[in-house]
């Protein structure tokens, strides 16, 4: 069974704006998904339809198999969701507040309270469990927005922008504690501007934009299949027509060789014995590799 499954999903605003068309997505139980885009191409939207919180225009959304329309109280208490935006009550203490969160997902008050002190030790924030929200520094209010997320202990969690405006000690923690869950066994969802995060933790990424998916597969063979990779020969080249026979498809610069290939690791061990069978000396190889950032900034601005 699937963790998410999205049909030909629209979603149109005021009659007028149509934020998602037809979109077609598949979470695989277990796995790491990435869900990137510009702003305004979808994903907030997206994720509003599968936690209710925006109504669909047509299509179908199932978590874990339950419709989220249909079967709503069950789909629910499957997600985890940490907003992009803050949003927590004023008038509690944060111990409070992930004990109310923990309520709201049935679970009796003593198992509640337990739950809360656990996520706040996990998260650092013990000792703050009688402070209010407003009384804790940017980084202690995100961790407490994952930690009410993580509160019911769903299997699927959706992160929007977890890690927005967070220090980089806070988001290398974020980023180990939620490959630790993952690999326990929570799907998780994670939307981000930081392209470089999804590349690190998604094991899969769609890419989202103007309410269209226009790239969708495993992280490495989206780098591999759709990047430029390059192996760049500094070498003593006198003779242009010493490379005459070679197969590979190459610019000169001045004493560098660059050549363009999809499979570096595969195509160096090839290109170093050709060098040596031409007597060509090689001072320095060095191999550069796609990047995901660079495929999104191609894929998005193709589609602007």
């Amino acid at each position: 069974m699937n963790a998410v499954d999205i049909k030909n999903l629209v979603k149109i605003y005021d009659n007028k704006f149509q934020a998602l068309n037809k979109i077609n997505l598949t979470i695989p139980k277990g796995s790491f998904f990435g869900l990137l885009g510009p702003n305004g191409a979808g994903k907030t939207t997206t994720i509003g339809i599968l936690t209710g919180l925006v109504n669909k225009t047509s299509g179908s959304a199932k978590v874990f198999g339950y419709d989220t329309i249909n079967q709503f109280r069950e789909a629910r208490t499957m997600i985890g969701l940490s907003p992009q935006e803050l949003n927590f009550d004023v008038f509690f203490t944060i111990e409070e507040l992930l004990t109310l969160q923990a309520g709201y997902f049935n679970k009796d008050k003593k198992e509640a309270k337990k739950r809360a002190l656990e996520m706040l030790e996990y998260f650092n924030l013990k000792d703050k469990r009688k402070s209010k929200a407003r009384e804790l520094s940017g980084g202690m209010k995100r961790r407490v927005q994952i930690a009410k997320a993580f509160i019911h202990d769903p299997p699927l969690i959706i992160l929007d922008e977890p890690t927005a405006g967070v220090d980089i000690e806070l988001r290398y923690q974020l980023w180990d504690f939620l490959k630790e869950q993952n690999k326990n066994g929570k799907t998780i969802l994670l939307t981000t501007h930081y392209i470089e995060e999804a590349e690190k933790l998604c094991d899969q990424i769609a890419i989202i934009n103007q309410g269209d998916i226009i790239a969708n597969g495993k992280t490495e063979d989206l780098i591999s299949n759709m990047g430029k990779n390059h192996i760049t020969i500094e070498t003593n080249l006198d003779d242009n027509t010493l490379i005459q026979d070679f197969k590979w498809n190459h610019s000169i610069k001045e004493n560098q060789i660059v050549i363009e290939t999809n499979n570096p690791e595969s195509d160096i061990i090839d290109i170093i014995g050709f060098m040596n069978q031409k007597s060509i000396p090689i001072n320095k190889i060095k191999t550069e590799k796609s990047t995901l950032e660079e495929i999104f900034i191609k894929l998005t601005n193709n589609n602007e």
